[in-house]
């Protein structure tokens, strides 16, 4: 009697998810087995605890092997030792330089050195990630910086092309790139109401404003360097404070226009030389690399807090913010209009995310 029997033969190398995020999130294979069956997978597939045990070895194998590849996206496309199609591939990259914002939150702004990873214990211990996982990410960081660091052109499209992640993600390393080449302040306690977003969102109005390359598209370093004459030349903003008529007349035109639209005009009135001064004060210091990293720091003393005291609604700030910004176009004695739009609209949008009534 003879039987027949099919057999198929693949070599397409197999990905399972779940396992791939256990293995990222730094599960040991005894820890990620444990979670599994908790899973109810034992269950679901009628598998042995022998057979699970084997298959999450297997899985990860697979990945360490990976792994080397995924530092460097590009290989991974073009070997041919792992049967990966595109979108497992686009998968495996985009998730293992996927962070969390935990941990991002605690090392944004701060020198990717050893120095830093020396504080990968505390970290770990204080947002609950696993250690392996920290060391992951903060590698992850720190490769990025130094492909990019150097390069020419737009920091997001670098990324893209030698990290080939999506556009978001991108966007999000290239605001840590940022951070990191200008050591901006982001742990003071004040700050620790803002999140990873909103850091990010300010850095690519930076980015795309005050930066090298918001002027001359083939300046090398474009996206990472804040442009130096843009900051040498803030100081000139100083005579609308400096100035007592220039400062009168700003208020008077800021007042005449929102008079009756604010429901704390009183307030901004009485208030606006100080908030005046306080918003083209952190202008005229960006000289220094000091002033420079505790810009958020400054903005938040200088704007927030103050409009926050008196209960400003964001719609309030808004408002102010847009015609003290405009207002200054109709100062006859005023000479640095493009200084100001750029500076201005930057940081409009900046204070408009780091306000949170």
């Amino acid at each position: 009697m003879t039987s027949e029997l099919d057999i198929f033969v693949g070599n397409t190398t197999l990905i399972d998810e779940d396992v791939y995020r256990l293995w990222l999130d730094g599960y040991s294979v005894n820890d990620a087995v444990a979670l599994r069956v908790r899973s109810g997978i034992l269950e679901q597939t009628g598998a042995t605890a022998g057979v699970l045990q084997s298959d999450t070895m297997d899985h990860y194998r697979t990945f360490h092997m990976l792994e080397r590849l995924l530092h460097a996206p590009p290989k991974l496309l073009h070997q041919l030792i792992f049967q990966i199609p595109p979108s497992r591939q686009a998968l495996l990259i985009e998730r293992y330089y996927t962070f969390d914002e935990a941990f991002v939150r605690e090392v944004l702004g701060k020198k990717l050195s050893k120095g830093t990873k020396k504080d990968l214990d505390d970290i770990s211990t204080k947002t609950g990630i696993t250690l392996k996982s920290c060391r992951r990410q903060f590698d992850n960081f720190k490769r990025v910086f130094k492909v990019v660091e150097e390069m020419r052109g737009s920091l997001v499209d670098n990324i893209q092309q030698h990290f080939l992640l999506s556009d978001r993600l991108a966007r999000d390393y290239a605001a840590i790139v940022f951070f990191a080449n200008n050591r901006f302040e982001t742990g003071k306690k004040k700050l620790q109401y803002l999140s990873f977003g909103d850091f990010a969102f300010c850095a690519e109005l930076m980015i795309q404003n005050w930066t090298l390359g918001a002027v001359d598209s083939q300046m090398d370093d474009m996206d990472v360097d804040l442009d130096k004459e843009f900051l040498q030349d803030l100081k000139e903003l100083k005579v609308l404070v400096a100035d007592k008529d220039l400062l009168d007349l700003h208020k008077s035109l800021v007042c005449t226009a929102l008079r009756g639209k604010l429901s704390v005009f009183s307030e901004m009135e009485t208030n606006f030389k100080n908030l005046s001064r306080g918003l083209v004060n952190v202008a005229a210091k960006l000289t220094h690399n000091k002033d420079v990293r505790d810009l958020f720091v400054d903005l938040v003393e200088k704007f927030v807090e103050p409009c926050r005291s008196d209960h400003w609604p964001l719609s309030d700030v808004r408002l102010f913010l847009n015609q003290y910004s405009v207002s200054v176009h109709s100062l006859d004695g005023f000479r640095h209009q493009t200084l100001w739009d750029r500076y201005m609209g930057t940081l409009r949008g900046c204070l408009l995310r780091l306000y949170h009534d």
